[in-house]
């Protein structure tokens, strides 16, 4: 069996690992918090239910851990429900309506405005919250008044992760990329006897998303067998190489100073 990769969590860089003190010294040094939004939800025959958790959750720390020491961050826990109604049919999915979803990150993002901290990014791992996130992220930093900034890892990294991938130009789900993330992160997670099974159809999230006529799918009008892509040229190697583009793209643009500068 191949060994896990994923990091220790480092104490100075998780929320649930530091003390009060700990996070109010962070806060007077204006560290970012990292607030992983994921989904619980089906992927495939090969894959757990907790892909989107696990990868959201590595790429904050591996992010955070970019950045430090000069660019403080926080990963805050990760909120491991989203909006997957689509991917219901298949069981094993938790799924939340939207004005709970609203409600949910409204006292989230509140519970880190008064733990001192003023800018926090939301990073996304699940297509299906990427529409809502966009206009929450405008509701909640008006209804806040803080510097509330939301992202999807997977998309911010497109380009680095074309380079990488050999079947697909970005991830889709429980795909190519997903199956070599999780390759890399906790292998024993992944059925490798079920993988000539995880292949699909493509599904390009990015095109999904534009406003034109289109009806709303279930997801297993999509994909059957609950896979888009091809999972079976998935390795660890390229799930590791994955995951470092990911995080890198996000700690230089956070370096940056975006998205506030």
């Amino acid at each position: 069996m191949t060994e896990s990769i994923i990091p220790t969590l480092r104490p100075e860089v998780a929320w649930s690992r530091l003390s009060a003190e700990a996070l109010n010294d962070l806060a007077r040094r204006d560290a970012v918090v990292l607030l992983p939004v994921a989904s619980t939800e089906q992927h495939g025959p090969h894959l757990p239910t907790g892909v989107d958790d696990f990868l959201g959750t590595a790429v904050c720390h591996w992010t955070a851990e970019r950045l430090a020491p000069d660019h403080p961050a926080v990963v805050a826990p990760t909120l491991w429900c989203g909006l997957a109604d689509h991917h219901v049919a298949f069981g094993g999915t938790f799924t939340l309506s939207l004005p709970t979803y609203h409600a949910l990150l409204r006292d989230l993002c509140r519970s880190i405005l008064g733990a001192g901290f003023r800018r926090i990014v939301m990073v996304n791992s699940h297509g299906g919250n990427i529409a809502a996130l966009s206009a929450l992220a405008v509701e909640l930093t008006r209804e806040l008044g803080a510097a509330i900034a939301t992202v999807t890892y997977f998309v911010e990294a497109a380009d680095a992760v074309a380079g990488i991938l050999e079947d697909q130009s970005n991830v889709m789900h429980a795909c190519e990329g997903e199956t070599a993330m999780m390759m890399a992160l906790a292998p024993d997670l992944v059925d490798a006897a079920r993988l000539p099974e995880a292949h699909g159809p493509a599904f390009d999230v990015a095109a999904s998303l534009l406003p034109t006529l289109r009806q709303v799918r279930a997801w297993e009008e999509v994909s059957p067998g609950g896979v888009a892509g091809d999972a079976r040229r998935a390795n660890a190697d390229k799930g590791e190489a994955l995951l470092e583009a990911c995080a890198g793209v996000l700690a230089d643009r956070l370096r940056a100073g975006e998205p506030w500068a």
